[in-house]
């Protein structure tokens, strides 16, 4: 709107609003800005907020914020009143996070509870306080303190880390586990969540190997010290270990009948072909020599929680931390892994955009084993699938009667990831160039198509995990079998995904897809042994051994965890 000068506009009461009690101030007297002030309140109250309330969104253009990235429409702060002024949610999680943290260093933790649904599953009051004295453990002996310093000095070459009498590991009550960083980021989020478990169990800080792209993806989890292994770690070399290194558990436990007289560290490899001999670190229960080493470095490539429910030591403690066994990487996973201001921006600005209107959100992971063209027997099996399960409506034949158009049509968003597009633009023009045959506007969605997957490459990873995240925002969940980012995707959110069953031969499976028994992970490579018999050279099926353990539903020989059936 034009006004006469300046200084006028900037005094009279804004007749742009366009308030029919805005009209008596026309064309009168001009009023001074304390004036108007006083009577204020009474049009804000009848007027101005309803208003607001129905005034369309304004919307700013906002650029992605990385090289390369889409320009996406974002609803403006004001459109947004309606969502930040609704009844307080609980942002601590019932007592899961610490409050202290600066919300604008890492927004994350404390804004992603109005984008979530309630709780699923609520922590434990013994999960509260173990994680309560796990947070104590870590500031008081990692990085920067004086147990620290005193324990990476006996891993320098020529130093003795462990005596038979265990004394080096209890001089400050310190011990440490560290985690390589391994494989694609989907492993290595399933790794950290099992890493931080063992470490709690065992008492020992926990410290990740941050590769390249660490610091890019998480905040830290811990309030006053951090979790990422420090740049001068002194373990030469410790990243090409391999489970026949003199220092692995196997060799130690079975070929050294576990001595631990010079080891300066073990080396626990667990990844999911590890031999059945590593495998036995699985079954240590705090009186084997693996409780007495103040050094634990770790390599594993999946979900190992499973493998540590098989063991009788945890038993009593993982109950009182865990009644629902299949609230484990939930759990563990909101606490742990707060995205960083940069990814924060990418998850929201694209939920907000295209996500957050709709009357339901459908997240869509695909994830192709047989490289990365696209096929068309795995977009039939995505099509059979949520046609089986009711998830996506059908279309209108050519030349059928569309249905009734109303004006309350139901809307449904669909958020789609994989490295090929060609799937999301296939779904996109079926309901573009055909009608729903129950009325739903389905709209289709994908932030990224990467074409091949990068492994440590900071805006890779960083995309992918925005859209981790952006599945775990959804209402219903399609994972590919197999897919360690599918097993985040949905674990994140608390969701039960409907798993896609590998093709084999190129042929759409019967049935094409199956809902998972829980929202845990699978984990590729458990261990076939019973911990109280420990016979590696016999194959047990152990996915028998307790009720809650069982086999994977798109992979048989895996274990997840899973409610017993009652």
């Amino acid at each position: 709107m034009e006004s006469e000068s300046s200084t006028t506009a900037r005094e009279e009461l804004p007749s742009w609003l366009g308030i029919e009690e805005a009209a008596p101030f026309v064309g009168k007297k001009k009023k001074k800005v304390a004036d108007v002030v006083r009577r204020w309140p009474s049009l804000v109250n009848a007027t101005l907020v309803a208003f607001i309330m129905t005034m369309p969104p304004l919307l700013i253009l906002l650029g992605g914020g990385l090289p390369g990235a889409p320009a996406v429409w974002i609803k403006s702060t004001v459109a947004n009143l309606a969502t930040r002024s609704e009844s307080k949610k609980d942002v601590l999680l019932g007592g899961l996070l610490l409050p202290g943290f600066d919300e604008k260093s890492c927004a994350s933790r404390y804004q992603s509870v109005y984008y979530r649904k309630n709780m699923t599953r609520p922590p434990s009051p013994h999960l509260i306080r173990r994680l309560r004295r796990q947070e104590a453990l870590q500031r008081r002996c990692g990085p920067g303190t004086a147990p620290y310093r005193r324990a990476s000095d006996r891993l320098k070459p020529g130093r003795n880390g462990g005596g038979g009498d265990g004394f080096v590991a209890t001089v400050d009550g310190c011990r440490y586990l560290v985690l390589i960083s391994y494989r694609g980021l989907g492993n290595r989020i399933l790794a950290i969540a099992s890493a931080f478990l063992y470490a709690m169990l065992t008492d020992r800080v926990l410290l990740v190997d941050p590769g390249k792209t660490m610091p890019d993806l998480f905040c830290e989890p811990f309030h006053g010290t951090s979790w990422l292994l420090p740049g001068d770690f002194p373990l030469e070399n410790f990243r090409d270990l391999g489970e026949d290194a003199p220092e692995s558990y196997g060799n130690v436990a079975v070929n050294r009948s576990g001595s631990v007289t010079g080891l300066r560290f073990v080396y626990a490899h667990l990844d999911h072909d590890a031999s059945p001999a590593n495998k036995l670190v699985y079954c240590d229960d705090h009186r084997e020599f693996l409780h007495r080493m103040q050094w634990v470095v770790l390599r594993t490539d999946s979900y190992i929680t499973s493998g540590i429910f098989l063991n009788p030591a945890y038993k009593e403690e993982l109950d009182l931390m865990f009644p629902r066994k299949d609230s484990v990487f939930y759990l563990l996973s909101r606490y742990l892994f707060h995205p960083t201001n940069d990814v924060w921006g990418m998850v929201t600005r694209f939920y907000d955009s295209y996500l957050k209107n709709a009357d339901e959100r459908l997240g869509i992971q695909i994830r192709v084993f047989d490289g990365d063209k696209p096929f068309q027997h795995i977009l039939d099996q995505i099509l059979a699938c949520t046609s089986q399960e009711n998830l996506l409506p059908g279309v209108v034949n050519a030349g059928d009667t569309p249905p009734v158009v109303t004006t309350t049509k139901r809307s449904k968003a669909v958020l789609m990831t994989g490295l090929n597009s060609w799937y999301h633009d296939s779904i996109r023009e079926m309901y573009w160039r055909s009608a729903s045959t129950n009325g739903e506007v389905v709209s289709v969605h994908q932030p990224s198509h990467e074409e091949h997957q990068a492994f440590f490459r900071s805006i890779h990873d960083m995309k992918a995990l925005a859209e981790m995240y952006l599945l775990s925002l959804t209402d219903k969940i399609v994972t590919s079998g197999w897919s360690t980012f599918g097993y985040v995707g949905s674990g994140l959110g608390g969701l039960t995904p409907y798993i896609t069953i590998k093709p084999e031969n190129h042929t759409v499976p019967n049935p094409p897809c199956v809902k998972a028994m829980s929202m845990e992970p699978c984990n590729h490579g458990p261990p076939y042994f019973e911990c109280t018999k420990r016979e590696i050279n016999k194959v047990l099926d152990t996915g028998n051994l307790v009720p809650h353990v069982r086999s994977c539903e798109d992979i048989p020989w895996g274990r997840k965890l899973a409610d017993p059936i009652s």
